[in-house]
Parts: structure tokens; C-alpha cells; sequence
């Protein structure tokens, strides 16, 4: 019975089952109770497993990270650039879009701000760990925030596209990831530039401790 295995166990199962009932019933504890009877479990008990919001959320994002990354295998023989929109893509195909506009309905509320950012941050770093990404320097938190950005405005652009295939999100895509590579390109070359001028600071030294 569902009730003999562990609640770590059956939490994720109960989200999984929710998920045909949330475009009715929201990310509610209706879905939930509904999800309960789907699998044979007490409600009481699956109101434990489950006990909130964040939970169902949290749980479903884990299950979308854990696709992603099963789905991305394969694709480590591509470029950084289309690895991170192939990543992007399928995580869009991956998902229902009438389940995340109920999830982007709740995160937009301000008592969920931590939250969403915290899911959001989430998903990034499970796109670029997919997309092969092993940083953990500086650019390790530059590069999830820039994909933090485009995914969410990604969703919000996906979840009202009626284009054939997507066409549109996915053109969207490609603009703001150009956009990134862009501004990455720019940003290297700067560095490079400013690596060859002169240091200011051993001028300055030099000026008030002249060479003897």
C-alpha cells in the first residue's frame, strides 16, 4: 500500500499524480486529494508527504531538473551555445504549459518571492550542469544568473505563444542567447584589451618612488 512506503518516497509519486489534475484544480490540496485517490493513498498521509505549496513546487521542479538531465545526455558533442538552447527547448517540451501557468500564477505572488527565486536558480543550474558546465569560480553564479533571466522570460513568452511548434519561443530563444554570446564576446575582448594597457597603480608607484 502507498502508505508502507516512506514519505520522502511518496511525496514525489503524489506530485507526479497531481499533475493531470492541477490545469482543473490548481496547486491545490483538491489536486492533491485527487492525486491521493489516483494512487491509493490516505489523505491524511499524502497531506503529510505534501504539506504545502513549496513542497509540490519543489518537487516538481526536481522531477523536471532530473528529466532534463537525462534527456541532455547525449548531446555532449555539441557546443556550449546549442547545448544551453537545447537545454532550454527541451525543458519547455518536457512541461505542460497550463501546469507551469498555474505554478507562474503562485511564484508571482509576493509571498513566494524567495521561492521562485530559489526554483528559478534551480532550474539554471540544472540546465547548465546538463549542458556540461563543471565552473566554480566567479562565472559559475554570472552564468546561471544570465540563464536565470532568459529562462524566465522564456516561460512567460512560451506560456502565450500559439505559433505553430512553438516558433516563436523558440526564435526567442535564439535571440537572447545570440544576445548573451554577444555581450560575451564584447566582454572578452575588453578584458583582453585592458589586460594590455599600462597599471595604473605601478605608474602612480613609480612617480613617488622613482628608480634610483
Amino acid at each position: 500500500m502507498a502508505e508502507d512506503i516512506p514519505l520522502a518516497e511518496l511525496a514525489p509519486r503524489l506530485v507526479a499524480a497531481m499533475l493531470p489534475h492541477v490545469p482543473f484544480d490548481g496547486w491545490s490540496a483538491t489536486a492533491l486529494a485527487a492525486a491521493a485517490r489516483d494512487t491509493g493513498t490516505d489523505p491524511d498521509v499524502a497531506a503529510l508527504a505534501v504539506p504545502d505549496v513549496a513542497t509540490m513546487l519543489g518537487l516538481w521542479v526536481a522531477h523536471a531538473n532530473a528529466q532534463l538531465a537525462e534527456a541532455m545526455a547525449a548531446t555532449h558533442n555539441m557546443k556550449v551555445r546549442d547545448r544551453i538552447r537545447t537545454a532550454l527547448v527541451t525543458r519547455l517540451e518536457q512541461g505542460d504549459r497550463e501546469v507551469t501557468r498555474r505554478a507562474l500564477a503562485l511564484l508571482a505572488q509576493p509571498q513566494h518571492a524567495a521561492l521562485s527565486a530559489r526554483l528559478l536558480w534551480q532550474a539554471a543550474d540544472a540546465m547548465w550542469r546538463a549542458a556540461g558546465d563543471t565552473a566554480t569560480d566567479y562565472n559559475h553564479y554570472t552564468k546561471r544568473a544570465i540563464l536565470s533571466a532568459i529562462y524566465s522570460a522564456t516561460l512567460l513568452h512560451w506560456t502565450q505563444d500559439d505559433s505553430a511548434d512553438f516558433a516563436a519561443t523558440r526564435a526567442f530563444i535564439d535571440r537572447r542567447i545570440d544576445g548573451v554570446m554577444r555581450f560575451e564576446k564584447a566582454k572578452a575582448r575588453v578584458t583582453g584589451l585592458s589586460s594590455r594597457l599600462p597599471n595604473p597603480a605601478r605608474i602612480l608607484g613609480r612617480l613617488r618612488y622613482p628608480a634610483v
